[in-house]
C-alpha cells in the first residue's frame, strides 16, 4: 500500500508499507526530499517498522524523532509528515484527489444565512449526505461576523453599527471579526471529512487546506505566502485570515475571507478593534481604503472569483453544485434559533 504527503512549502514523501498482524511490518520511505547523513533514512524505517496500524501520525513522527540522533537534518520534510504518509498508506487519510468535490458559485443571500450554511453544509459532509463541498459566498447586506470566542463590546460599537444599519452575529469558528459589506470582501468556505487533516495538527491543516489558494492567488499575479497560525499574505502584507472548526461528527469547516476593497472609514467607525489594527498601518486619513486584491490584481472581484474557481476546478474532480431546498431551510431555522438569538451572540457580552 503506498501513501504520499506534498509538506506544504517542503518535499514529497512517499511509502510503501505491508502489514502483517496489525503491525507495519515491511516500510519503504522515498521522496524528494533531503536527509543527511543516509543512514538516517535506516533509522527512520526501522523506527515505524513493528508499530500497530492504530498509531496517528503524531506517535509515528515522535517515534521517528525519538530514534534519530541529534545530527540528522531532515529537510524539506519532518518526521510527522512521514507518519501522515503512512496513515494515508493506510487508508486512515484521504488526500485532495481520493475526493470529488461540490462546488457551489457564488448565491447572493442575507449573510447570516451564510453562516448558518457553514453548519448545515459541515453536518452534511459529516453525515455522508454530500461530498467536501467548496462554496463561495455572495450577500446582499452589511453584517459584523464575530469569531466564536470574541467580545461583542470589546469588538462593536453597538451604536455605530446601528447607525450604518450593520448587524451583528456570532459564527462557529474562531478567528476574529469580519467586517462584509456587499462587494467588499471574497470569502469561501471548505466542508471537508476529517480524514483530509488526518495528522495534521491545528497550525499545519490551515496551511493545507490553503494550499489550492495558494495557487490561485498566482495565477491572478499575487505571491502569496501563510503566516501562521491563519493568516495569507503577499510582499504588501496581509490579505486573508482563515478561521475553522472540527466537527466531532467526522467533518472540518475551513473557510477565509479576502479583502478586496473595504471602507476604512466605515469600519474603523463600527469595529472597536479595527481603529488599533489601522493605526498599526499608518491609516489615519478619512476615505482610505484597504484594498489589496483590488489593488494588487486590477480585477473585478467576480473576475476574481471566477479565477479562483477555474483553479480549483483544474485542480481536483469537481461537481457543480446548488444549495438543496432542505439545506437552506434547515439554515433559515438555524439564522431563527441560534445565530439572531441574543443568548448565542451575547454569549461572550
Amino acid at each position: 500500500m503506498r501513501g504520499e504527503y506534498k509538506v506544504p512549502d517542503g518535499k514529497l514523501v512517499a511509502v510503501d508499507v505491508e502489514v502483517e498482524d496489525g503491525q507495519l511490518a515491511k516500510v519503504s520511505l522515498f521522496g524528494d526530499f533531503f536527509l543527511e547523513p543516509d543512514e538516517a533514512l535506516e533509522d527512520i524505517v526501522a523506527a515505524v517498522t513493528g508499530m500497530p496500524t492504530t498509531a496517528g501520525a503524531d506517535t509515528l513522527g515522535k517515534a521517528i524523532a525519538d530514534a534519530l540522533d541529534d545530527d540528522v537534518s531532515m529537510i524539506g520534510f519532518t518526521p510527522e509528515s512521514v507518519g501522515i504518509a503512512i496513515r494515508r498508506a493506510l487508508g486512515h487519510a484521504t488526500t485532495w484527489h481520493d475526493h470529488t468535490f461540490d462546488v457551489i458559485e457564488p448565491v447572493s443571500l442575507d449573510p447570516a444565512l451564510h453562516v448558518a450554511l457553514d453548519e448545515v453544509i459541515t453536518r452534511e459532509v459529516a453525515s455522508g449526505n454530500r461530498p467536501p463541498t467548496l462554496r463561495f459566498w455572495d450577500w446582499n447586506a452589511p453584517l459584523v461576523v464575530l469569531g466564536s470566542f470574541q467580545s461583542v463590546r470589546n469588538e462593536v460599537d453597538e451604536e455605530a453599527a446601528a447607525r450604518h444599519g450593520i448587524g451583528v452575529v456570532r459564527r462557529i469558528s474562531g478567528g476574529g471579526a469580519m467586517f462584509m459589506e456587499p462587494g467588499n470582501c471574497i470569502t469561501y468556505s471548505l466542508s471537508v471529512p476529517t480524514s483530509l487533516v488526518d495528522g495534521l495538527s491545528f497550525e499545519r491543516s490551515y496551511a493545507f487546506l490553503d494550499q489550492w489558494v495558494m495557487g490561485a492567488l498566482a495565477d491572478v499575479g499575487i505571491k502569496a505566502r501563510y503566516v501562521p497560525l491563519n493568516d495569507i499574505a503577499s510582499e504588501h502584507g496581509k490579505i486573508a485570515g482563515a478561521a475553522q472548526k472540527r466537527f466531532a461528527a467526522g467533518a472540518v469547516l475551513h473557510h477565509v475571507t479576502m479583502a478586496y476593497d473595504i471602507d476604512v472609514d466605515k469600519m474603523t467607525d463600527v469595529l472597536r478593534i479595527g481603529r488599533e489594527k489601522i493605526s498599526d498601518k499608518g491609516i489615519t486619513s478619512s476615505g482610505k481604503r484597504v484594498d489589496p486584491m483590488r489593488s494588487q490584481t486590477g480585477m473585478t472581484r467576480d473576475d476574481i472569483i471566477a479565477a479562483f474557481l477555474t483553479h480549483f476546478r483544474t485542480h481536483y474532480n469537481t461537481h457543480t453544485s446548488a444549495y438543496t431546498d432542505t439545506e437552506l431551510t434547515a439554515a433559515r431555522d438555524l439564522v431563527d434559533t441560534k445565530f439572531t438569538n441574543p443568548e448565542w451572540t451575547y454569549r461572550v457580552p
